[in-house]
């Protein structure tokens, strides 16, 4: 089998890929859908209403990552993830219907949004620890890039579908399909060889919560990583606000239109994803590079002329984002205690996506009073920001010599002489 697929030769793994490429070109569907209907009928356009939407779908990942990592660790992940996969499945069909039966207020999108936020904070560290019981630690980093690449399979093909679903037959048709999708999911989990999985060993003592915390303090390679990952998914990574404001207020295009734009950027993110799955070991350096990457791209976002042109800087914008995410997440699931895991993934999954609910309402209020060009835009300072603070920081505490090789092909050195647990020793050589 190809070295990008070989974790596929897992059956456990191949069944649980096949259901979750479904599950997630439902859930693309059944995003677009509903920031249609806060747009277009709920309210004139507000990209306030919809920060808050996306920011309560977050929100509990801030304020429930302790109890859910711990969860996470108590309970066997393929319980918890039929638990999970349920209520996201009654509360997108809940949504669907209401929408159909034409009764929908912004309120009831508040309200789902916020339950559909409990039921993923449970079930996304779940779900990161999940993929290490399904396979071994050789083709752990495979999995995980795998996984992105079925979640932006889901982008490629759900928004471009939900589009031409809402102009054709309406908004509630698409959330059915993407309600009916978490079936697919809950098929693959009762599919599945129990004697095949290898979970990790759960604990049930007192102090756990204090226990992950502290652990997470004495690893300052995991905390460089997790202080890029916040600084990218609260400033860099509100695409679902960006691109409908975009869409709508900047190049005053449909439905069509603005599904596919998201097709376009998971064009990008898929190819970062299946580049990522041939990587056995995941580097900080490459970590680094993409969010270069990112804010150069994202800059030409910002600045694009015409719709046509924006789509096409989202290629890019797709590539480097997701290679930075499949990075920085097997990083840490490579450098983590298999223990502590659960803990640890919460939190890492907190830092990312529990910080939209603070950057969703600061974007939709930076759309609406300095226009949607801003809200790219400044995600593209922050990011670059971050990398100033982190080059800083790397040159001040970890003995960095930099050297520049003008034999041969010319490159950048950097030495790390004394890096922190997990990173490589070796020097980087950067084109």
């Amino acid at each position: 089998m190809s070295p990008t697929f070989h974790s596929l030769g897992i059956r456990n793994y191949r069944i649980y890929a096949m259901g979750g490429i479904v599950s997630n070109i439902g859930t693309w569907m059944g995003r677009v859908a509903q920031d249609w209907l806060v747009l277009t009928v709920l309210t004139s356009g507000s990209a306030s209403a919809l920060g808050i939407v996306t920011g309560l779908q977050f929100l509990p990942f801030l304020l429930l990552v302790p109890w859910a990592g711990m969860v996470a660790d108590r309970v066997p992940n393929r319980r918890l993830l039929f638990m999970t996969q349920s209520a996201l499945l009654v509360t997108a069909l809940l949504l669907a219907v209401i929408t159909a039966l034409g009764v929908v207020q912004l309120w009831h999108v508040y309200a789902i949004a916020l339950i559909q936020g409990v039921a993923t904070a449970f079930d996304n560290p779940a779900r990161q620890t999940f993929v290490s019981e399904m396979v071994d630690r050789d083709h752990l980093a495979n999995a995980v890039a795998l996984n992105s690449a079925s979640f932006n399979i889901g982008r490629l093909v759900g928004p471009g579908v939900a589009g031409i679903v809402i102009a054709v037959v309406g908004i509630a048709p698409a959330m059915f399909v993407n309600a009916a999708s978490f079936l697919f999911v809950l098929a693959a989990l009762a599919r599945m060889n129990v004697a095949e999985l290898t979970p990790a060993p759960k604990s049930r003592g007192k102090g756990q919560i204090r226990e992950g915390l502290r652990y997470v303090r004495g690893r300052p390679d995991i905390q460089l990583v997790m202080f890029l990952v916040f600084i990218l998914g609260t400033f860099g990574m509100n695409f679902q606000v960006t691109m409908a404001l975009m869409a709508t207020q900047v190049f005053h295009k449909g439905p069509g239109e603005y599904g596919l734009l998201g097709s376009i950027m998971a064009i990008g993110s898929l190819s970062g994803a299946l580049i990522a799955a041939r990587r056995n070991h995941p580097r900080l350096r490459i970590l680094l590079l993409a969010l270069v990457g990112f804010t150069a791209s994202t800059l030409l976002l910002s600045l694009a002329p015409s719709y046509w042109l924006f789509a096409v800087f989202l290629v890019p914008t797709g590539l480097a984002s997701l290679t930075a995410l499949t990075t920085a997440n097997a990083t840490v699931q490579l450098a983590v205690d298999p223990a502590m895991r659960g803990r640890v993934m919460a939190l890492y999954m907190a830092i990312f996506m529990g910080g939209t609910p603070l950057g969703s309402p600061l974007i939709g209020w930076i759309g609406d009073a300095f226009g949607a060009r801003w809200t790219i835009a400044i995600g593209t300072i922050m990011v670059g920001l971050s990398l100033v603070v982190v080059a800083i920081w790397t040159a001040r505490t970890q003995n960095v010599a930099v050297s520049f090789q003008t034999q041969g092909r010319p490159r950048l050195r950097i030495a790390v002489n004394r890096p922190p647990s997990g990173i490589p020793t070796e020097p980087e050589a950067v084109k």
